[in-house]
C-alpha cells in the first residue's frame, strides 16, 4: 500500500505544479494517542524532512482540539504562567495538577487530564464506577477564588471518568441526594440512585465567570453512541458496567431536566469526557465549543497557513470520526479555503477513504511499515513518522529537480 500511496503523492505533485525552489511546509499534527504528543510528532516529521534531499523551510505548529495536551499547547503559544496545586485524583488520592494563567491573568487554561486523567491511575485500577472529576473542579475553584479569573477554558481529553461532571460540580458546591434525602458520594456507583439535586450552594464565582469547554467529539450523552457506550470501555468499564453508567447518566439527565429545564441528553458535544461537558453545561452554565476552531483562532493559525505551500497534519488514526471535530480535519478544511494541498499522515488510514475524507485531504499516508502489532506500532511511532517524512521529502525533491 505504501508504494501506491507514494505514487499518488507523486502524481498529485506533478499535476499540481506547486513545486517552488524553496518550499514552505507547515507541519501541524495532533497528538498520536498513546504514543506521542503533538509537539513530539511535529518534531519527528521535521527531522524526517531535514534528512531528506528536499530544500525546504518548515514551520512546526502542533495543534489540539480539546484532547489531552491542548491546554499545554495553548499555554506555550499564549506564554502562560503555570500554577501547581494538590487536588483530588480520579480515585480520590491526592495528585499535583497545574493550570495556566493567560491574557493578563484573566483566563485560566485547565486540562482535565492533569487532575482527573486516566494516565494518573494504573490500568488494573481503572474503574469508572468509582472514578470522579472532583480534582478538576478543585482546579476551577482555585483559579476563580485565588486568582479571580474571568474565564475558564477546559480541555477535557484523556479523562478517567464517566461521571457526568458530577465530581467537578460537587467541588463547586452542587449536592446530590437519593429518594430518602441521603446525600450521595459523587461517583457513578452511588449516583445511579440520584433523585434530587441541590445547586443552591453553587459557588457564585462560577455563575459570574465564562466557562468554555473545548470539545473534540460530537457524541451525545446517551445511547449506543453516547458517553457510556463509546467512552466507558476506553476507561476500563466492562459491558455490565457500561449498562450501569448509561443508566446513571439517563437518571442524572432526567433529574437535571426537572431542576434546570436544560436537556443534557440533547446538547451537541454533551458526551465529551464521559458526559462531563453535558453536566457542566446544564448545572454550571458552561459553553460547549468546537475545540479545534477555538484553538486555531486563539493561536493565529490562519495567518501562518496563508504563507505555506504544503500542509502536513495527522494523528493516530484518520477515519470518519476525524470529520467530527478532530484537529486534522479542522486544519485541512482551512487549507482548502486557501487552495493549499494537505497531506494527512496517520498510523491508520482507511483502505478505501470516503469521498468526504478525500474532499479535505489530498493525500493520506499510513506510517506503519511491515506486519506490526498495535503495541509495536505505538512504540515505533516516532521512527515511522521520521521515515515517512523523509520519503515524502525525497519525492518532493525529485519532482522539484525535474521541473
Amino acid at each position: 500500500m505504501g508504494r501506491v500511496v507514494i505514487g499518488l503523492v507523486f502524481h498529485y505533485i506533478w499535476s499540481s505544479k506547486l513545486i517552488l525552489t524553496m518550499l514552505h511546509i507547515l507541519i501541524a499534527p495532533n497528538a498520536f494517542k498513546h504514543s506521542l504528543d503533538a509537539r513530539r510528532a511535529a518534531e519527528a516529521l521535521h527531522k524526517g524532512f531535514s534528512q531528506s534531499r528536499l530544500d525546504c523551510r518548515t514551520t512546526l505548529f502542533p495543534i489540539g482540539d480539546g484532547g489531552d495536551g491542548t491546554c499545554k499547547l495553548l499555554h506555550e503559544k499564549l506564554a502562560g504562567k503555570l500554577v501547581t496545586i494538590t487536588v483530588s485524583g480520579p480515585l480520590g488520592k491526592p495528585v499535583e495538577a497545574s493550570f495556566s494563567l493567560v491574557e493578563d491573568g484573566k483566563t485560566a487554561l485547565i486540562e482535565m487530564a492533569d487532575a482527573s486523567g486516566i494516565r494518573l491511575i494504573k490500568k488494573e485500577e481503572q474503574n469508572p464506577l468509582q472514578a470522579n472529576s472532583r480534582g478538576t473542579g478543585e482546579l476551577i475553584l482555585h483559579a476563580l477564588e485565588q486568582y479571580k479569573v474571568e474565564q475558564i477554558i477546559l480541555g477535557m481529553g484523556g479523562s478517567a471518568t464517566v461521571d457526568g461532571g458530577c465530581g467537578m460540580l460537587h467541588a463547586l458546591g452542587v449536592r446530590f441526594f437519593d429518594q430518602r434525602g441521603k446525600e450521595l458520594e459523587p461517583i457513578p456507583e452511588r449516583l445511579q440512585y440520584v433523585e434530587r439535586i441541590d445547586s443552591s450552594e453553587l459557588n457564585k464565582s462560577v455563575l459570574n465567570s465564562n466557562i468554555k469547554i473545548l470539545c473534540d467529539v460530537e457524541n451525545l450523552l446517551l445511547g449506543e453512541e453516547g458517553a457510556a457506550h463509546v467512552f466507558g470501555p476506553q476507561k476500563g468499564a466492562s459491558p455490565a458496567q457500561v449498562k450501569i453508567l448509561d443508566k446513571f447518566l439517563r437518571q442524572l439527565s432526567d433529574v437535571v431536566l426537572k431542576v434546570t429545564r436544560k436537556n443534557m441528553a440533547d446538547v451537541a458535544f454533551g458526551g465529551t469526557a464521559g458526559g462531563a461537558a453535558a453536566g457542566m453545561y446544564a448545572l454550571a452554565g458552561a459553553q460547549l465549543v468546537n475545540g479545534i476552531a477555538y484553538f486555531l483562532q486563539k493561536t493565529g493559525f490562519e495567518e501562518v497557513i496563508k504563507t505555506t505551500d504544503w500542509l502536513i497534519t495527522g494523528e493516530g488514526s484518520i477515519d470518519e470520526q476525524t470529520l467530527s471535530g478532530k484537529a486534522p480535519a479542522g486544519v485541512a478544511w482551512l487549507a482548502k479555503q486557501y487552495g493549499i494541498p494537505c497531506i494527512g499522515i496517520a498510523g491508520k488510514v482507511p483502505l478505501e477513504p470516503s469521498s468526504a475524507i478525500l474532499d479535505i485531504f489530498d493525500v493520506l499516508l499510513p506510517i506503519n511499515h511491515g506486519n506490526m502489532s498495535l503495541a509495536e506500532a505505538l512504540v515505533n511511532t516516532e521512527q515511522n513518522l521520521l521515515r515517512t517524512a523523509q520519503a515524502l521529502g525525497n519525492v518532493l525533491a525529485y519532482n522539484n529537480k525535474n521541473n
